[in-house]
């Protein structure tokens, strides 16, 4: 069956079934199961009825960039979707069971495994293949800062418009903590290359921001918002990668580490010794820094 009429006729089903089925959970039927379909169409897979191979390689793929609870939600909406349409449900296989047991057991991947670097090579085809809207405008200024800076997830959606300086030379250098610059110790800082800083400046030039938070939502048809969520992070990331043409299984493993894996291996491979890597990325252990090298690493 197509998916658009398997959508349609879980949609008749989720109307007839009335307060048997809570708001939120009719929603996250509608969502899951539309990118499940998005994510099979991609890779030219059968999405209803799905195999087990396809349900467990899908939820690998998910698990590179969502919580081990979000898989789980996913593959249940994906059961409730052949139920619906009364197909063999694929989650009663084993080894979409097999699956769901090593994500409870690992809880999902651990930081930088199975993760697609964002080396600085990679970095700059995303940049160039990305549009002229305001919300690329935006993509551009938060994956240069992201590769420059090291920063997490967290971090990144965290800065503050007024952290910006701008030095004699061109390049930027962005004040983390959110302290006060005459404090002692002062507050940590990173620098920002002249090619980041003014994909910032273009951004907040043509966003109008003055003030608070440096990245925020660009909703359609909506006001700018306040913030963005560390959630958008890898998703942002996913958007341009795809854009710029990468490989299916290449998109996949990108996720919120991907730019600090990518600028830790470009380091190496330009000789930065240990201690240099562990100040850029703040990173306490060499075990860390280890990991994230090994990963995708030729």
């Amino acid at each position: 069956m197509q998916c658009e009429p398997a959508k349609r006729r879980l949609a008749a089903y989720l109307a007839s079934a009335g307060t048997a089925v809570s708001v939120h959970t009719a929603r996250a039927w509608r969502a899951d199961v539309d990118l499940f379909c998005a994510w099979c169409a991609r890779r030219c897979r059968a999405a209803l009825p799905a195999d087990a191979a396809t349900v467990v390689a899908f939820m690998d793929a998910m698990a590179r960039s969502r919580s081990p609870a979000t898989v789980r939600r996913y593959v249940s909406s994906i059961s409730a979707l052949h139920r619906v349409l009364d197909e063999r449900n694929p989650a009663a296989i084993a080894s979409v069971k097999r699956a769901l047991k090593r994500l409870r057991r690992h809880g999902g991947d651990a930081p930088g495994r199975s993760v697609q670097a964002l080396t600085r090579a990679l970095c700059q085809r995303l940049l160039e293949a990305s549009a002229d809207r305001l919300i690329d405008a935006r993509n551009r200024a938060l994956l240069a800062v992201a590769y420059d800076t090291l920063l997490r997830r967290s971090e990144l959606v965290a800065l503050e418009v007024d952290a910006l300086s701008v030095n004699a030379d061109g390049s930027g250098t962005l004040r983390l903590r959110g302290a006060d610059p005459d404090a002692q110790p002062p507050p940590e800082a990173v620098v920002l290359a002249r090619d980041t800083l003014a994909h910032i400046e273009r951004w907040l030039e043509r966003a109008g921001i003055r003030e608070g938070r440096l990245f925020r939502s660009v909703p359609k048809h909506r006001q700018l918002g306040e913030s963005l969520h560390p959630s958008q992070i890898p998703r942002i990331y996913k958007a341009m990668a795809r854009r710029a043409g990468l490989a299916p299984e290449t998109v996949d493993g990108i996720s919120g580490h991907s730019t600090r894996v990518g600028a830790l291996q470009d380091m190496i491979a330009d000789g930065v010794e240990l201690p240099g890597l562990l100040r850029a990325g703040r990173w306490k252990s060499a075990d860390v820094v280890r990991r994230y090298h090994e990963i995708n690493a030729s």
